[in-house]
């Protein structure tokens, strides 16, 4: 029997005080936190059960072992004779794997068995188990007789495998670690044996600072995976383990600026080192895990939209249901897709904690999205982990439409983004009493009006120990929604004591399964598509230009124009804006003979989209990163405000320049009768499936 000795004494104080204990009381008496204790009896309920036994908890009598007396018995009698230890498995695994990486470059056998405090077959398997997960990093762990254990690997690849092991072993640690020092506890020792904890809290502000709390904002796994990185490369560096000449990251990213950014703020406020080479790796991370806000790339990377909108449609076809028309489900995807392509190119790890789980709870779906994706990105090799994160959006996607009355509920999570979205809807599908379900991060929660919520829903334990909540899955299983449904047959005098019903002489009829439709928004919804396409339609121009220089003489032209016909306010403005935009990644359509120049600027008054057609071709930057030739310039400009049915718009004639080789000829002829017409079908077609369907 595997056991710790804070576990051991859990189940004494249970055993010999049945009934008594509490949560609370028990992290009280042990001098630890609720969320530990809470973690700790998750490992209890393991030991019992070979015993028959469980750990039940009563709302009033406490927490008690419930089973047969002679099984509790033996089940004493074997805790008097087993060794109990303060580490787990994993635990001496990470300090094994800190020792060879800090202490090496090579270690007796002998030596790391007694310093870990363990025989020299469990140390076999320990180093079997480490070198198995350094292998998927590319890096080596030697065996030598006379020579001792040694790892071999390039140092970004040994960062990576490092940060890998704290999120994936870890990660609750993490959060909790992170909370604390938000909450101005003072930690004197190293965090998991390692990091810096004056480090970790200055990042870890920093990082909020300048991301989350701007218009980017990162996943909860991305936000804690580049905390752990940052920390990461700050130690590594400080001990003189530097990356060896690192793949320079393009400098005018907003990625590299961000870090850049970061980094010199950290570099005066910490007295840290911090190369060039260190701001490039770490800028490849975040533009490996950002979040992007989904209505940033409504009209960009137009060969990934077009395979993205075939996943969809092939999901669809697979399941039996139409997803084709789900524009939130398109920008999700858009936003999550292009630095997850980014992120597997350049073979870094990725961290899901729900893989395991989605595969169990959606097999036949994430069956279907993982085909539907090795037949659309034919050169990617997707891991599971990647895969199930798409299957979340699919998840989320498929729930959606179905609402409930009545209960307004909210979920708390580490950032209030990520898999909260699919709990969401999950709760909204399962429960027919929740009507509304917001969404916070455990920091605004914190200043949230309580008052506002009926339930609490947490996917995480909460450091909190006066607030009633429920502790869920992020993917909401069975035995939750027991549990939620309980809370709320037990609680429903409170929940709708603010409630106001229906009069008595209407409670016997039955209530309308969703909401009626607002008949405001819905003219709204019709005067946004009236607008995008009658300013489309009304602005749509075809220019031929002869002997031009380049390419950017042309668009200045055509923004010229733009602004005299009072389409635009400022050209200089948005032309520099362009000229920016190409600087980040190309906008020639590989394949094809289009460039496609866009932008969103607040000195745009009306959806502008013309063509610019040149007797001699010109060369611009793809948008694969090769350097094409292009005769055609399509301009595509767009206000900073708009509103989801007038990006919807713009994505529809972007996604439709590559949809077909017809299409592409139509955009490409120059010919501005056949390109309206084809502009003009889009939009019938649209109408068709979307407003006048609804």
């Amino acid at each position: 029997m595997f056991i710790t000795s804070r576990e051991k004494s859990i189940i004494d104080l249970i055993v010999r005080s049945s009934g008594t204990h509490t949560i609370h009381s028990l992290s009280a008496f042990l001098n630890v936190s609720v969320r530990t204790i809470q973690r700790d009896l998750k490992s209890v309920e393991k030991i019992l059960k070979p015993f028959d036994l469980k750990l039940e908890r009563h709302p009033n009598e406490g927490l008690y072992i419930d089973g047969r007396n002679d099984q509790i018995y033996r089940l004493v009698q074997s805790l008097i004779s087993v060794n109990t230890t303060d580490e787990t498995p994993e635990e001496r695994k990470l300090r094994l794997l800190l020792i060879l990486l800090h202490e090496g470059p090579s270690l007796k056998k002998q030596v790391l068995a007694n310093e870990l405090g363990i025989s020299d077959s469990t140390l076999t398997s320990y180093l079997d188990d480490v070198a198995y997960w350094l292998q998927k990093f590319s890096i080596t762990l030697t065996r030598k007789r006379g020579v001792g254990v040694e790892l071999i690997g390039k140092e970004a690849s040994i960062r990576h495998a490092l940060a890998s092991y704290f999120l994936h072993y870890f990660y609750e640690d993490l959060i909790e670690h992170l909370y604390f020092l938000q909450q101005g506890n003072k930690v004197e020792e190293t965090i998991l044996g390692y990091f810096s904890p004056r480090y970790l809290f200055a990042i870890d502000q920093l990082v909020n600072e300048t991301i989350n709390n701007g218009e980017t904002k990162l996943a909860d796994n991305d936000y804690i995976g580049l905390i752990v990185q940052i920390c990461l490369t700050i130690q590594r560096t400080e001990n003189n383990d530097l990356l060896e000449d690192y793949p320079l990251e393009n400098e005018n990213t907003h990625e590299f600026q961000l870090m850049e950014s970061i980094c010199k703020e950290l570099s005066e406020t910490l007295l840290v080192r911090i190369t060039d080479n260190d701001i490039h790796y770490l800028a490849v991370v975040l533009r490996g895990s950002k979040v992007q806000p989904t209505d940033a790339v409504y009209y960009d990377s137009v060969q990934l939209s077009k395979l993205i909108k075939n996943v969809i449609q092939d999901v669809s076809v697979k399941l039996n249901v139409n997803l084709s028309d789900d524009f939130s489900l398109f920008q999700g995807l858009l936003a999550h897709m292009e630095p997850s392509l980014f992120r597997l190119k350049q073979n870094l790890d990725l961290f899901n904690p729900l893989t395991d789980e989605i595969k169990r709870k959606y097999p036949v779906l994430f069956m279907a999205v993982r085909g539907s994706l090795e037949n659309q990105f034919t050169d990617v090799d997707f891991p599971d982990d990647e895969v199930a994160f798409v299957v979340l959006h699919f998840g989320s996607a498929l729930l959606m439409n179905e609402e409930n009355v009545s209960i307004n509920a909210v979920v708390v999570c580490p950032t209030g983004i990520g898999a909260s979205k699919l709990l969401a809807s999950r709760i909204q599908k399962e429960l027919a009493e929740i009507n509304e379900v917001n969404i916070l991060s455990i920091k605004d929660f914190q200043t949230a009006n309580l008052n506002d919520h009926d339930l609490i829903i947490s996917t995480v334990r909460l450091p909190f120990t006066d607030v009633d909540y429920i502790h869920v899955s992020p993917l909401l299983t069975e035995k939750d929604i027991g549990v939620i449904k309980n809370y709320l047959q037990k609680n429903l005098e409170k929940l709708t004591r603010r409630k106001q019903f229906l009069p008595s002489s209407a409670q016997n009829k039955s209530f309308p399964k969703s909401k009626p439709l607002d008949v405001n928004e819905l003219l709204q919804e019709i005067k946004d598509v009236h607008f995008s396409m009658e300013s489309i339609l009304r602005n749509l121009q075809v220019y031929r230009k002869q002997n031009t220089e380049n390419h950017w003489k042309s668009i200045g032209e055509m923004i010229e124009e733009a602004e005299q016909q009072g389409l635009i306010n400022n050209s200089m403005n948005v032309l520099n804006q362009l000229k920016e935009r190409e600087k980040k990644g190309g906008l020639g359509i590989p394949n094809t003979n289009m460039g496609l120049f866009h932008c969103r600027s607040e000195s745009v008054n009306q959806l502008v989209f013309q063509v610019s057609h040149l007797d001699n071709p010109c060369k611009v930057q793809g948008m694969n990163g090769e350097e094409i030739e292009v005769k055609n310039l399509l301009l595509m400009l767009a206000p900073e405000n708009m509103s989801k049915r007038e990006q919807e718009i713009l994505s529809l004639i972007s996604t439709s320049l590559i949809e077909s080789d017809i299409a592409t000829m139509i955009f490409s002829s120059s010919n501005e009768a056949i390109i309206r017409k084809k502009v003009e079908d889009l939009f019938l077609e649209y109408l068709q499936n979307n407003l006048i369907k609804e």
